[in-house]
Formats: C-alpha cells, structure tokens, sequence
C-alpha cells in the first residue's frame, strides 16, 4: 500500500488508485465530470492546499528565503487542528490502500506538495 505524491493532469501509475486534488482552486476550463478523466484528481481537498496569501506568496518567491518564508507559513497552516487531523487521517490511510495527493507545480521542490510530502512522512505514511 503506498501515498504517492504527484503532479495532478499528468498520466497516472499503474497503482495510483484514487488521486486527491490538494490544490486551492479546480483547473480552468476543465468540466468537473472530466477532472478524473483527464488525469486531474478525483476529489478535491482543497483544505490541504495554501491559502490564497501563502499561495501567491509562494508564486512570488524568487529567493531560497522567499520560498522558506513560503514553506514556514504553510507548515504553520498545516499545524491547524483540522489540517493535523487530515494528514493523520491520509499517513494511517497509506498503510490499507494505494491512493495520491498532488497540485498542479510543475517543479515539486517548490510546490507544497513537497512540504505535503515532509508532513506525511513524519506522520508515519508509506510513501511511495
């Protein structure tokens, strides 16, 4: 059983089983019913994504202590009694099934999912 970390709209892996969407907003000029056709995600958590301020801040962010200043204040957001409790819920999930969280970046080191990725880990998740 494995969390895998993806990039949403890119082709899945044979064994990605349902791909949750961590982003703050659904992709433009897409329908809702061809999210998981199109390789988008399959539900969307948008509670695991930045706020909008911490995501344009991390948009904006040029210089390793912009995007530090980026990764501190999402840690901080994710250390919310609600987003503790979903890492929590999705690190035990990863031990009984194959499933996936992911955004849009094209570079995971400088996407959230990357601090995602740190936070689930830490958790005790199986990632793959």
């Amino acid at each position: 059983m494995t969390l895998r970390i993806v990039r949403l709209g890119t082709a899945r892996h044979a064994r990605e089983g349902t791909r949750i969407g961590t982003v703050r907003r659904p992709p433009r000029g897409v329908r809702k019913q061809d999210y998981a056709k199109k390789n988008w995600y399959d539900v969307w958590f948008p509670e695991l994504a930045p706020s909008l301020p911490l995501m344009k801040k991390a948009l904006a962010a040029e210089t390793a202590t912009e995007w530090n200043a980026f990764v501190r204040g999402f840690k901080h957001e994710m250390a919310a009694p609600g987003a503790r409790r979903s890492l929590d819920l999705l690190a035990a999930l990863s031990h009984s099934g194959d499933f996936s969280v992911g955004c849009y970046c094209a570079d995971e080191s400088r996407c959230h999912r990357s601090v995602l990725r740190e936070l689930l880990a830490a958790r005790g998740a199986v990632l793959g």
